[in-house]
């Protein structure tokens, strides 16, 4: 076997999809690095299907009121109810596209999709406009930038999210305008506050109809002269997408946050600089951009592997991955998610979630430390998530310790089968290769804390401890 090429590949698979299948683990030190990622992408650029799970009466019901302020006419418990159904439904989206993270064989657009669900962070209830906006960025993930830009800033979500519908020539709301450029495209500090006035002039009228499609209403556009970026004219929202878009700070913030995000937390400024000149000479070609990182030999250097922290949801959707889980309920992931600090759909505000060293702390260490050993135990746990009144999702209010339970059964057959072919002197470190980045187990606290009455009993007993170590925090 292969490590140095198994160790390559599964860096390789953490970064651009979220970790080795069971079935990638003999593959993965038997293919090139090359082969596996034109394979990836091969998957990645197949158009995904739309994930759907409202019913009909709950979309009509939001495409019936939600425009110009209809949810007023409402009954006190007609809104509360309105509000359970689209969280129950937000869940249920939540669970869908986890499940879609752990089994796609397109693991790279999922990746991409995760990427920019945290850059153009969105926050409603309304689940008619996530759905979309998932769709939105589920099939753009690899595309044009430009295209993907458009899409959202046009959506319904986005829209609402950033209070556009209420940007009238009359009175000019600049907050849609403001976030385009601090958070989507320029990010902060390359534009002035004149910019932002007359952008937000610039996008009135921009809304969206009964049905949660864009509508250009002539009626609230302002038509004067405007001066944005130092030139002058009758601009409309469109018009600013392009100065934008024209503008090669953009390629920069864009490619800086991708850097961030796939290869290391500290950016390195010349390898940025090159990769953002080639992203915006592509025409802003994302595929290219995530190919000029993947298939370049620095990627794979020493600094840049096992040095990422792993955001809760690519720990768990990791785990299930490597892991074949069958939840008796599902629903016990989404408190995980608020125990570990990510819940999908409910990043903490537009700027999205900060990533890094900010996903560590004594409590949510503690609860990473203990899910494989509870995954497979368990055992009752006491959980105490942090409470946020718009990330509860209908779940109750934790106040004080509770008692939970995980009810998992793992398919420890199809993992052990993995290494029917690995001699039992030799299977701690192909475990390891196949669990952790960038370092090697200590094969005499293996020997002090795993099972060793017989083989089975060791792959699970190995694979768990290693899993509940810090080294398996990191990609």
């Amino acid at each position: 076997m292969d490590l140095q090429q198994q160790s390559k590949n599964i860096h390789l698979l953490w970064r651009v999809g979220f970790g080795p299948a069971v079935q990638d683990i003999q593959r993965s030190a038997q293919i090139s690095t090359r082969e596996l990622y034109s394979t990836m992408l091969k998957a990645a650029v197949k158009s995904p299907e739309y994930i759907k799970v409202s019913t009909n009466a709950l979309d009509g019901l939001w495409k019936g009121i939600i425009n110009e302020g209809k949810m007023q006419e409402l009954s006190k418990e007609q809104k509360q109810q309105l509000r359970k159904d689209s969280r129950e439904a937000l869940k249920n989206l939540n669970l869908r596209w986890l499940d879609e993270m752990v089994n796609s064989e397109g693991q790279l657009r999922e990746k991409m999709s995760f990427f920019w669900h945290g850059h153009f962070a969105n926050r409603g209830i309304n689940i008619f406009f996530q759905q979309n906006l998932l769709d939105i960025l589920r099939r753009n993930a690899l595309g044009n930038f430009g295209t993907l830009l458009t899409e959202v800033s046009k959506s319904a979500a986005m829209l609402a999210f950033l209070n556009n519908q209420q940007n009238k020539k009359q009175s000019p709301n600049e907050n849609f305008a403001r976030e385009v450029m601090e958070l989507f495209t320029l990010g902060r500090g390359n534009y002035t506050e004149r910019d932002i006035k007359e952008a937000a002039r610039a996008f009135t009228g921009w809304g969206f109809d009964l049905h949660g499609e864009f509508v250009f209403r002539k009626q609230f556009h302002d038509t004067g002269s405007k001066t944005i970026f130092g030139k002058t004219g009758n601009f409309d929202g469109d018009d600013v997408i392009a100065m934008l878009l024209e503008n090669r700070q953009t390629a920069k913030y864009i490619t800086t946050k991708i850097y961030t995000f796939f290869v290391n937390d500290i950016p390195d400024n010349s390898k940025v600089e090159l990769l953002s000149k080639n992203f915006y000479e592509s025409g802003y070609d994302i595929k290219k951009l995530m190919s000029d990182i993947f298939q370049s030999e620095w990627f794979y250097s020493k600094e840049n592997t096992g040095v990422k922290i792993k955001s809760p949801i690519e720990l768990l959707v990791g785990i299930r991955r490597i892991l074949p889980i069958d939840f008796e309920q599902e629903e016990v992931q989404l408190l995980y998610q608020r125990l570990l600090g990510q819940i999908l759909f409910y990043p903490p505000n537009v700027a999205g979630w900060p990533g890094g060293r900010n996903w560590i702390d004594s409590s949510s260490l503690m609860y990473r430390l203990r899910l494989p050993s509870l995954l497979q135990s368990n055992d009752d746990f006491t959980a105490k998530p942090k409470d946020d009144d718009d990330v509860m999702m209908g779940q109750e209010s934790v106040g004080a310790s509770k008692l939970k339970r995980i009810n998992a059964k793992i398919d420890w057959a199809s993992y052990n089968a993995a290494f029917s072919n690995v001699s039992r002197g030799e299977l701690a470190v192909s475990i390891a290769a196949s669990l952790l980045q960038g370092g090697t187990a200590d094969l005499e606290m293996i020997g002090k804390y795993t099972d060793s009455k017989d083989r089975e009993s060791y792959i699970r007993s190995t694979t768990i401890y290693l899993m509940s170590t810090p080294d398996y925090q990191l990609m």
